[in-house]
């Protein structure tokens, strides 16, 4: 990429190492942080199932321990052992078994995972099990509520598939455009290579092109 921003931009060699360079810097922050996103997008979809379940043995009269317990064999059937919320719930049916309280561990597994929802969980568990409500029914309302939110956010990840298709092609487009003016007519643009005014201009328009893909992706990011 920074090859063919150089090339179409800048015809310059300094250019590519220069942005080579950067890039080397400011790229795996950039993948981290998409790696980052998709993982708990992950979570939060393995995080509906694993309510759903736990719900289900809650609302059949299994104690907490139990049910922790029994939804980590149900998720491994489901989901595999080694599935991120598998980890997660066994950790906290183990760390049950040690008398460790639950609200605490759920706590820190919000935390540990970014995720509204199941902060939004945690916090709605510990209400319920501290004011001694019926915690099979609360919680069961709320995984329907949290299911709904992440049906609702899944779909809309869906309608915009194509968009963000369509983006990318976009996001193409002005290379080939340049590239195809500077292979049918050669020396057509000598002059926004070569001037000082005309460097400029490209580096303007580099500019405004990184702002737009920006823009664009904030555009296609709809949040729940």
């Amino acid at each position: 990429m920074c090859a063919l921003i150089s090339y179409t931009f800048f015809r310059s060699l300094y250019a590519f190492f220069i942005m080579a360079a950067v890039g080397g810097i400011l790229y795996p922050e950039y993948k981290k942080s998409e790696l980052k996103k998709k993982r708990k997008a992950g979570l939060n979809l393995q995080f509906k199932e694993a309510i759903e379940v736990l719900s289900s043995f809650l609302s059949a009269g299994y104690s907490v321990e139990n049910a922790f317990k029994n939804s980590v064999e149900e998720l491994s059937t489901l989901l595999g052992k080694d599935a991120m919320i598998v980890r997660e719930f066994r950790y906290i049916s183990d760390s049950i078994a040690m008398n460790k309280p639950v609200e605490k561990l759920l706590t820190e597994f919000a935390d540990r995972s970014g995720l509204d929802d199941i902060r939004n969980f945690s916090e709605i568990f510990s209400a319920a099990k501290r004011n001694g409500g019926e915690l099979g029914s609360i919680i069961a309302h709320t995984t329907e509520v949290i299911r709904e939110r992440i049906n609702i956010a899944a779909e809309i990840e869906n309608l915009t598939a194509s968009q963000r298709y369509q983006q990318k092609i976009m996001n193409m487009l002005p290379f080939l455009i340049i590239l195809y003016i500077d292979f049918t007519s050669k020396g057509f643009f000598d002059a926004m290579y070569h001037t000082l005014t005309g460097k400029a201009v490209m580096l303007i328009c580099l500019a405004l092109y990184g702002v737009s893909v920006i823009m664009s992706k904030k555009i296609l990011d709809i949040r729940i």
